[in-house]
């Protein structure tokens, strides 16, 4: 969806141009509204109601309101009950009428109501007042600018920059979070002036006047209640949040991986009666090492599911900028590129895919939190004694490292050089930023350029952490889950999630991220998360007797994905000729010599550098693309650097 309030009638090709722009979200059909002060468009991918009445904008019955959305309501079918009590009269059967009506009756209470993953656009024109909405979680996108008396916003950035008023300019507070987390974890995009509406917030603009305001916060005070009482209710919500979810009239189907969490999503679906279950893993055909497939298949053997299992052998460099394109702003998550080629796969069997993103943050599943939790046991220990730690872990075989960590080979001297500095400090926010960061705040100041090095040098990332996340308010473990919930789960897996999946019109659903269930899993104390480095104990008990007892006790294991023998083999021109002397020095963002740096010592630290020269090569394709040579049409031809 996209629109333009402070709308001239010129805008009227834009508008078609916005919307083509991002047909790939929406490729069943096409709608339009225009009046005197607004603008909007939408492209239809059609999940529920496939008749024409389902067509959008949607109006209420007097046609002072309509609505243009992207997502689903997945309660519409109560809350629509409840609406015709009220003497609402419906012409359709989506749930898009539903925000319509409900807006009508409950005005901008009307989000509390809705279970769902959205991001929408409704004009009242009585009140001539835009309303604009994301979901709780940020499941769906939503960007926005404002341009004098005009505000201009879309599901994609692509389709604000059709706007020649709107200026391409590097967002360099969003490249300093990008550079630490592989993302941009900031409320801006990494344009200039162009923003995102945060998750469980909505805008109105009225008479020129933008406001912006939450609608939903969880609490994270820990609520102390036995497992019993927990496991049960965990199991409960995530069945009705499964059943809710299955309300489609097109084919779905299952991401599974072979882990608790998407394992969980095919048992209940299995439990609710679904018959032939369409079930999709991944493998990049390189072994054991870096593949789940042989887990998914034996949950696909034990559910009895129509499986698939897709080998992708990918051309990266080929495949990265057209992914460059879809992705909107750099990413440098290597799981982009797996997601990106199963979706598009899924397209050929499914149109909705059910998945247990949103499982590892809520329930605390992650490798990430139980170091943390033992850095915080070993701030007891004096300093004297930890800074033996690093030095003992040196001279240890690479071997017997990686029984503890499977990849400690290929973090190499780097890693453990990181690892010292996690070790010995004291601060919350500092041994995240350590332990997770890409590039460290030093090694950032190495590799910027002088003028990237002016522009950041006031951003304080650890100082904000410790600000926003690290209260003394909750237990310590409480805050480091919900800094990766309310961040890293919104700006890196749900949006590569949700990018990646619309690239080729397939819909993504996200059952563990019920708002329902998030407001229960927030206040479990943490120790029923993580039980003596048990990850997600409590949920394990909760499916104890819903999945398969190899997946209970499977230990968690990251999907990674193999950069670093991609950066000796497939990307190696690409990556010489984008992070060349001659380009960085063009491009004004880096110092080469720092690239020179991790070229040489490479061989070293593998799997340290690789990650880090993956982050300046994705946002390199970027810049070319968006910035330097304002690529706006993808293809093959304009791709080739």
């Amino acid at each position: 969806m996209c629109g333009i309030c402070g709308f001239t009638w010129e805008d009227k090709k834009l508008l078609k141009q916005m919307a083509d722009r991002i047909r790939h979200r929406g490729p069943d059909d096409e709608g339009y509204y225009t009046d005197k002060n607004i603008s909007l468009a939408n492209r239809r991918l059609s999940i529920i109601d496939l008749s024409k009445k389902g067509k959008q904008p949607i109006f209420n019955e007097d046609k002072s309101i309509c609505v243009v959305f992207n997502g689903e309501i997945y309660n519409f079918q109560e809350i629509k009950q409840e609406l015709e009590k009220k003497r609402h009269r419906f012409y359709s059967n989506t749930d898009t009428e539903v925000i319509v009506h409900s807006y009508e009756e409950y005005g901008e209470k009307c989000l509390e109501y809705f279970n769902g993953m959205f991001a929408f656009a409704l004009w009242d024109s009585k009140k001539k007042k835009l309303f604009i909405a994301r979901d709780r979680h940020g499941i769906k996108p939503l960007y926005y600018t404002l341009l004098k008396d005009k505000l201009i916003f879309a599901s994609e950035i692509k389709s604000i920059l059709l706007n020649e008023e709107v200026k391409r300019i590097v967002n360099y507070e969003a490249l300093h979070y990008f550079l630490s987390f592989r993302c941009n974890s900031t409320q801006e995009t990494m344009f200039k002036g162009i923003y995102k509406l945060p998750p469980a917030h909505y805008l109105t603009y009225s008479n020129d006047k933008l406001q912006i305001k939450k609608y939903w916060e969880q609490k994270f005070e820990p609520l102390y209640k036995s497992e019993d009482y927990y496991a049960k209710l965990i199991l409960k919500k995530l069945e009705e949040s499964v059943k809710l979810q299955l309300i489609s009239d097109v084919p779905l189907g299952a991401y599974i991986s072979g882990g608790i969490d998407s394992t969980t999503v095919v048992a209940l679906m299995s439990k609710l009666g679904v018959k032939d279950i369409k079930t999709f893993t991944v493998s990049f055909g390189l072994g054991e090492e870096y593949d789940e497939a042989k887990y998914a298949r034996h949950v696909a053997d034990y559910f009895g599911t129509d499986h698939k299992e897709i080998t992708v052998t990918p051309n990266t460099a080929k495949l990265l900028p057209e992914m460059v394109w879809h992705l909107d702003e750099p990413m440098a998550d290597p799981t982009c590129i797996p997601v990106y080629l199963l979706s598009k796969e899924i397209k050929k069997y499914a149109t909705v895919i059910l998945t247990g993103d949103g499982g590892d943050e809520q329930f605390g599943g992650y490798l990430q939190f139980k170091f943390m939790k033992l850095h915080k046991k070993l701030r007891v220990v004096p300093k004297h004694i930890r800074e033996v730690i690093p030095l003992t872990v040196k001279y240890v075989p690479k071997g017997i490292l990686n029984i503890f960590f499977k990849y400690s080979r290929d973090l190499g001297d780097k890693g453990i050089d990181r690892l010292s500095k996690f070790i010995l400090t004291n601060d919350d926010a500092e041994a995240y930023l350590y332990l997770m960061g890409i590039f460290n705040e030093e090694e950032k100041k190495e590799v910027y350029s002088q003028k990237s090095k002016e522009f950041t040098e006031k951003i304080d990332i650890a100082d904000y952490f410790n600000k926003k996340f690290f209260s003394k308010k909750y237990p310590y473990m409480t805050n480091v889950i919900r800094l990766d919930t309310e961040m890293i789960l919104v700006e890196d897996m749900l949006m590569k999630a949700d990018k990646s999946t619309m690239a080729f019109s397939v819909e993504e659903r996200v059952p563990f991220l019920d708002h329902n269930i998030s407001e229960i899993s927030s206040r479990i104390p943490p120790d029923l998360k993580l039980k003596n480095f048990n990850e997600k104990y409590i949920l394990k008990k909760a499916v104890r007797d819903l999945v398969p007892k190899q997946t209970i006790r499977r230990k968690k294991v990251n999907f990674f994905v193999p950069i670093d023998q991609w950066f000796s083999g497939e990307i190696l021109e690409i990556s010489k000729q984008m992070l060349s002397k001659e380009e960085i020095k063009k491009q004004g963002i880096f110092d080469y010599r720092y690239i020179d740096k991790a070229w040489t010592n490479y061989k070293k630290s593998r799997l340290f550098y690789a990650r880090q020269l993956w982050s300046v090569l994705c946002f390199s394709i970027w810049n070319k693309m968006f910035i330097e040579d304002n690529m706006m049409e993808f293809s093959e031809k304009k791709a080739k650097f």
